[in-house]
């Protein structure tokens, strides 16, 4: 099941830079034409798309999300362009009306829970011999956090609310992954996975926005600052978060092959 939340899109813009650097760093591992199809799957605020759409200057994109804000504010970023379409859809209930050469996604797939349905959606988006190149947060992915929230959660305001939730990711080791890929028909599977330290000028402000949000759509506002302030405090370096990202690409086969 897809956490189908409603990001605060500006704050995301403010605060989200080193998540949104994640993708540009992606970015860089392609090897485009120019002239590709591509689904940017979980497109966000649309700067990372922004920066897809410049290398595809006689390609074209469908840039999908399931955050109703997220999709207007990337409206309002790109603009009109005939090379650009927006789609406000669930990951795992995407059907297309024509196959794309490249599935690009950054720091989304762990907020799904049902790798399988999406891998088989997003197999059956691509073209034979058509690519996907993904990344997202690994199993381990903001430990620090996860165990603050393990001391945070039961406390006598918050429990009521968060009690016998299992959270909102799905962080997946690398062999798993390509376990699931597999077996929705991709080939050439390859999953690693790195670490990269983000380091937020306002924790409380980014623990909220990037990382926090599933949880407190679940608590009243008037529980809200006093939750981030209680996970941050738990943290010992709050201005040192460390992510463990997993890369993913893999290929649809070629009929016949």
């Amino acid at each position: 099941m897809t956490i189908a939340r409603d990001w605060d899109a500006g704050t995301y813009d403010a605060v989200g830079a080193p998540v949104q650097a994640f993708g540009h760093a992606l970015l860089d591992r392609l090897a485009l034409e120019g002239d590709e199809a591509v689904l940017d799957a979980g497109c966000g605020s649309g700067a990372v798309t922004k920066a897809l759409l410049e290398r595809l200057p006689e390609g074209r994109v469908v840039a999908a999300d399931a955050s109703p804000a997220m999709i207007e504010r990337a409206r309002e970023e790109l603009g009109e362009d005939p090379r650009l379409e927006l789609v406000l859809a669930d990951l795992v209930e995407l059907e297309l009306d024509e196959p794309v050469d490249l599935v690009f996604s950054s720091a989304v797939f762990h907020w799904i829970g049902d790798h399988e349905t999406l891998f088989a959606r997003l197999h059956a988006a691509l073209r034979p011999g058509g690519v996907l190149l993904a990344q997202c947060g690994a199993e381990g992915n903001v430990a620090d956090v996860r165990q603050a929230l393990a001391i945070v959660e039961p406390e006598g305001p918050f429990a009521e609310h968060l009690a016998g939730w299992a959270g909102p990711w799905n962080f997946s080791p690398p062999y798993l992954a390509c376990e699931r890929l597999e077996q929705a028909g991709f080939v050439d599977v390859r999953a690693m996975t790195h670490i990269e330290v983000v380091t937020p000028d306002d924790p409380e402000r980014f623990m909220s926005t990037m990382i926090l949000g599933a949880h407190l759509d679940r608590l009243p506002p008037e529980l809200h600052d006093q939750f981030v302030h209680r996970v941050t405090e738990e943290i010992e370096h709050p201005r040192e978060i460390r992510y463990v990202r997993l890369t993913l690409s893999a290929r649809r086969a070629t009929i016949g092959a």
